[in-house]
């Protein structure tokens, strides 16, 4: 069954923007998670960054004491972040690249270029029970250092495939669409056959997300911009049950 990560982060930035550097305030993105759940959320994505700027250390510790679902940890790979997930209880962690200018994960993580490091941070983490996941990008050399690394799963980067599927007006037959569509098809077979979960994410909304959903082997994916901003509109928990009826309807 596929299963549905909801990112909360959006939720924190919205607190934070007005109870700056506070660690209470509304919205709270433990209620946050609790109507995701109630939406149907199979599991709750949270990026802990390093400066904080959304997700603080209170929610990760109120959510791993509340939530009733799976609790994905994004998370650079930090001794400081490894440290925080070991002692937090969560049971899995996503290793992100992470920027201080950014305002959302921008591309894949370099497995490769930092295999020896990322080895030794996915071990630390193995040691507490945490499996880890690698955000990458569609890219079968990443995917083979991943596999080297001991991850027990691959987060594919479906950016591109979101930006081809805007500019082609999801038209399939758009060579630029089809192609990258293709590539997370690839690139999905490979971390099958590497013996790793296929997950999937980033920039997937109600549009595009149906032909990444019905993807050969996918089993997760984690999305997060998309859904709150609908929820706006139409609260949380509806916005959760919409998305769960866009990935079943391709």
């Amino acid at each position: 069954m596929l299963l549905l990560g909801v990112n909360i982060d959006h939720v924190a930035t919205v607190r934070q923007a007005r109870y700056r550097n506070a660690d209470s305030g509304e919205p709270d993105p433990v209620l946050a998670a609790h109507e995701a759940h109630l939406g149907g959320a199979d599991i709750i994505t949270i990026h802990l960054r390093e400066d904080r700027r959304h997700v603080r250390d209170r929610d990760l510790e109120l959510l791993t004491r509340t939530c009733r679902v799976r609790i994905n940890l994004e998370m650079a790979a930090t001794d400081e972040m490894v440290r925080v997930a070991r002692g937090s209880g969560v049971l899995m962690a996503t290793l992100v690249p992470e920027g201080r200018q950014e305002v959302t994960t921008e591309g894949g993580l370099d497995v490769r270029g930092q295999a020896s490091r990322l080895r030794d941070v996915v071990a630390a983490l193995r040691e507490s029970g945490i499996g880890a996941s690698a955000f990458i990008d569609a890219d079968l050399t990443q995917i083979e250092a991943a596999r080297a690394c001991g991850f027990y799963a691959c987060e594919v980067h479906t950016g591109p495939y979101a930006a081809a599927f805007a500019r082609a007006g999801g038209d399939i037959t758009r060579p630029e669409l089809s192609a990258a569509l293709g590539q997370l098809a690839v690139a999905g077979a490979a971390v099958g056959g590497a013996g790793m979960r296929f997950h999937a994410g980033h920039a997937l909304n109600y549009a595009n997300v149906g032909r990444v959903a019905a993807l050969p082997g996918v089993c997760e994916l984690h999305i997060g911009h998309a859904i709150v901003s609908r929820a706006v509109f139409v609260g949380l928990r509806e916005a959760v049950r919409q998305m769960k009826s866009a990935m079943a309807a391709d």
